[in-house]
């Protein structure tokens, strides 16, 4: 159920929007997914739409396989044959979803996905048997009739699925697909992608803010950050292990640089003295620059007046609560000492240490909980 021209996706994408500039490259390889992430305005959606053919080249390439969808002479397309033609709109053969289903509305749900087979020139019958296929791929069966409106939010966002991969597309970008249903919904958006990802054999590009659909569906992710690539590598290293704030934040987690001491273990700065941690994964040389990466959550917090003030410990040190934040589950607390550092604790916990502005604590996390790697 791919396209008959497949093979990777290549794209060297230069696109402009008023002020805004989008440099970046990406490669797909078939059946692989790769998930962009990065914030409202980080030239997200540009970069799908510049793929697509909805948004003109400044400079660049874009290539499935050996066919060339996009390019501009600006700039060496190196082993793009540069007196190919650039393919017209409705033969690129990219299959495009986003956070709208933007579906037909006088069209019945077997008439909206077959569509596209029927303007690849299937016949009328056999297009709509691929429909009715598909429709059942998604979990539609009985409700090939129904109208749009007579579909939940949900129903239309997997009919619209089922009309892009109908039309059997080379390459499937998917602009933030979940983002308008509710959580129950978007999980069973998810695993139904995911599902279908492997039968399809084709490079996907998904795009999102949420890390959470990296984590279920990519393979690869890469941060997208004021229009350029500032990391990108195997999802659980690039969520696990950011390289810059601005991807720790987006992952969710405390980032902290410092000086390796030892082969597992970095010492940080701190308003009160340095902070030993050790932890898990990349050999450290002592000496040399390096960062530690962990969750708040796994950080435990109790109360100072438990713990010994003269103790010196890896991966424990003391703090003055400076502000309490909503956490999922429970309250955020930052203190005077690390004000870049958070500390999710559960609500029980929170009562328990009847925290206020002010207190002072005592703070620990597992070195299983800590990733150190050296700080390029």
């Amino acid at each position: 159920m791919t396209g008959t021209n497949g093979g990777e996706l290549d794209a060297r994408v230069v696109a402009e929007v008023g002020d805004f500039r989008l440099d970046v490259e990406v490669a797909v390889a078939a059946s692989e997914v790769l998930a962009v992430l990065g914030p409202n305005g980080s030239g997200k959606s540009t970069l799908l739409a510049a793929i697509a053919g909805h948004h003109p080249l400044t400079a660049g390439a874009v290539r499935i396989g050996e066919r060339v969808l996009s390019r501009t002479p600006t700039i060496d397309t190196g082993a793009i044959d540069a007196g190919a033609a650039e393919v017209d709109l409705a033969e690129r053969s990219v299959g495009l979803l986003g956070q709208h289903p933007l579906l037909f509305p006088h069209l019945t749900a077997l008439e909206n996905v077959a569509f596209g087979p029927r303007a690849q020139g299937m016949a009328k019958r056999e297009a709509r048997v691929a429909a009715s296929d598909w429709l059942d791929r998604v979990g539609l069966t009985g409700l090939e009739r129904r109208l749009p409106s007579a579909l939940s939010g949900g129903q239309q966002q997997r009919v619209a699925l089922a009309r892009v991969l109908a039309a059997q597309p080379d390459v499937l970008l998917l602009d933030e697909p979940f983002a308008a249903l509710d959580v129950q919904t978007a999980a069973a958006m998810r695993r139904l992608v995911a599902e279908q990802r492997s039968t399809l054999g084709i490079p996907t590009l998904l795009v999102t803010h949420d890390p959470l659909d990296a984590i279920v569906l990519a393979d690869r992710a890469a941060i997208l950050h004021t229009g350029r690539i500032v990391q990108q590598g195997p999802t659980a290293e690039v969520l696990g292990h950011p390289r810059t704030p601005f991807a720790a934040a987006l992952a969710g987690v405390n980032l902290l640089t410092g000086v390796a001491i030892a082969r597992d273990a970095v010492r940080v700065a701190g308003a009160s003295g340095p902070i030993a941690l050790r932890g898990t994964g990349e050999a450290l040389r002592v000496g040399t620059p390096a960062s530690v990466v962990f969750s708040p959550a796994s950080v435990h917090a109790r109360a100072a007046a438990s713990a010994d003030p003269s103790q010196s410990a890896d991966n424990a040190w003391f703090g003055a609560v400076a502000s309490l934040e909503p956490a999922r589950g429970g309250v955020r607390i930052v203190t005077d000492e690390h004000p870049d550092l958070a500390i999710d604790v559960p609500s029980t916990a929170a009562v328990a240490l009847d925290l206020s502005t002010g207190s002072r604590l005592a703070f620990h996390v597992a070195p299983a909980d800590v990733s150190v790697r050296t700080h390029s």
